[in-house]
């Protein structure tokens, strides 16, 4: 299924007087975005990232290409308390993201940085967070024809970064011991685990299968830095039953903003 039509079956909203930007709920109207019409817009794979980091209050979180911020802002409203902070390289993207923290009134526990994670301003310290989170873009340069939309085709399509730059980027931000969430596709799920063999241990992986008996296209996996822990391979969730538009165990992490527990596995 394409992210335009994920976006269309999970969340509601409505154009923008000048036909630019939509205003959208997410969570059940919890959080509400301004985000572009065309172009790169928040998917269900945003949202099931930001339900994976096991965030407490008073812990520092960090998302790498936050865009308009929508997993950032999800999760300091799922977790009270928590301090997050979202790194952009698009300008417009990061104006975007700016706003809508005021429009969710999370100032002052949601910040965006506008930056490259190749060359990351001096603002953000080095192991200083407790949880850090990513969905690296996913195509390869000369492997896929890259999205018109210049945002949608940074989103989407390694350009300045690749996912080893990314990976990169996620563990010298992460404390030790702190974890790192990556969602991404299926079939990269070797190269993924490859960069993070021997630096990050107790690695969950937990597949997301679009209806039962279909093969996975999205996989999340997460790790704490630092540790040996062995890996553990999670039975993951469909997310579309056989006539529902959701099934029962993504609803209640799609529209009423539930927690996707990897701990217990």
């Amino acid at each position: 299924m394409s992210r335009k039509n994920q976006h269309n079956q999970a969340f509601s909203g409505s154009s923008g007087p000048d036909g630019k930007t939509s205003l959208d709920d997410l969570l059940g109207g919890a959080v509400r975005i301004i985000q572009p019409v065309s172009g790169y817009r928040v998917t269900t794979d945003t949202l099931l990232l930001a339900a994976c980091v096991p965030a407490k209050k008073g812990e520092k979180v960090l998302e790498a290409g936050t865009g308009t911020g929508g997993a950032a802002l999800c999760i300091a409203r799922r977790v009270e308390g928590a301090d997050v902070t979202g790194i952009e390289i698009q300008d417009r993207m990061a104006g975007l993201a700016e706003k809508n923290i005021a429009l969710n009134h999370l100032q002052g526990r949601v910040h965006i940085v506008r930056g490259c994670i190749t060359r990351p301003p001096d603002s953000l310290v080095s192991q200083s967070f407790d949880h850090v989170l990513a969905n690296p873009p996913y195509l390869e340069p000369g492997r896929a024809i890259r999205p018109p939309s210049e945002s949608k085709g940074l989103a989407f399509m390694e350009s300045s970064a690749t996912l080893k730059d990314w990976v990169k980027f996620c563990l010298t931000m992460a404390r030790n011991r702190g974890t790192l969430s990556f969602i991404h596709r299926a079939d990269h799920v070797d190269a993924l685990i490859g960069l993070l063999y021997g630096r990050v241990g107790e690695l969950k992986i937990f597949p997301l299968w679009p209806r039962p008996g279909v093969p996975a296209k999205r996989v999340i996996i997460q790790g704490r830095k630092g540790v040996h822990g062995v890996a553990c391979l999670l039975p993951g969730i469909a997310l579309h039953g056989e006539k529902e538009r959701y099934s029962k165990e993504a609803e209640v992490i799609l529209r009423h903003g539930a927690a996707l527990d990897l701990r217990g596995g």
